[in-house]
């Protein structure tokens, strides 16, 4: 199972760690963090010494009830640190956290060489066509409505059987546009309860029915958080803990703030499989 990010063949046979940048000021755990050149240029060059293979960066906050920015706002934050860091970190595979075609578009002129895409294309008309013009893998993300709404629509029918079908219809659509290389998040925290978020862990092998690389962004998220009582601050142990699992269940991806614990729970569950 490979995507081809710009020539280059990533094999997600063996999991890989996506690390994130976050470019906002409000996000829920690192916001404002990375304020100036020297400090974003340390904390990647700390995650790609870690063993990241991906960096993933994001300047609209998605978090529930973020605050919505424009798109020049969004661009003036995100097309110029893809260009520092390809000149700091020539082979650096960035992928572009972000819902709209033109910002998206711009940062993978400028470099970039991935779409995260938390919308699977539906906040954006143009998103699955420019994804298919810029011939670039893509990650659609399960969410329903916005971040800003996402609170309200926690109702399911069937919480996996919904998922699931709202992957098979973008995933049709997707590939009559001729996108080749896709990756699906289920969604962690968007538009789902903490007893759904952990219903979805649960049931994620469930999700190799689609036959992709699955992406999981648990990293100290509110589920782990919430369930231990302590704080976002406190929540690395709980991360690999539900990390390890989602492993254990198919994930393909980990997208993570501390890239160390992350390489370090996928050595140790290919060591237990390699010896099944």
């Amino acid at each position: 199972m490979t995507i081809n990010c710009k020539g280059n063949l990533i094999d997600l046979s063996s999991p890989k760690v996506m690390g994130i940048l976050n470019l906002t000021p409000d996000s829920f755990y690192d916001g404002g963090l990375y304020k100036n050149e020297k400090d974003i240029l340390q904390q990647v060059e700390t995650m790609l010494q870690e063993g990241a293979t991906f960096i993933d960066i994001g300047a609209y906050s998605s978090r529930p009830n973020a605050e919505h920015i424009s798109e020049n706002e969004e661009l003036k934050r995100s097309v110029s640190i893809v260009k520092l860091l390809l000149k700091e970190f020539p082979e650096i595979l960035i992928s572009i956290d972000t819902f709209r075609s033109n910002v998206a578009r711009q940062c993978i002129e400028a470099g970039a060489v991935l779409i995260n895409d938390i919308s699977a294309g539906k906040m954006d008309d143009k998103m699955l066509e420019t994804v298919a013009d810029l011939n670039v893998p893509y990650i659609m993300m399960h969410m329903k409505g916005t971040p800003q709404t996402m609170l309200k629509h926690s109702n399911y029918a069937n919480l996996i059987k919904d998922i699931l079908f709202c992957f098979s219809e973008r995933i049709a659509a997707s590939h009559a546009l001729g996108i080749k290389d896709l990756i699906v998040d289920p969604g962690f925290g968007f538009a789902k309860t903490l007893e759904q978020n952990f219903e979805l862990l649960s049931k994620l092998d469930l999700f190799k029915i689609l036959e992709l690389p699955i992406l999981i962004g648990v990293s100290r998220k509110s589920m782990i958080y919430k369930t231990l009582e302590n704080s976002v601050q406190d929540a690395l142990n709980g991360t690999t803990v539900l990390n390890t699992i989602a492993l254990q269940k198919g994930a393909s991806i980990l997208r993570v703030h501390d890239v160390k614990e992350a390489v370090e729970s996928i050595k140790l569950t290919n060591k237990l499989s390699s010896n099944h």
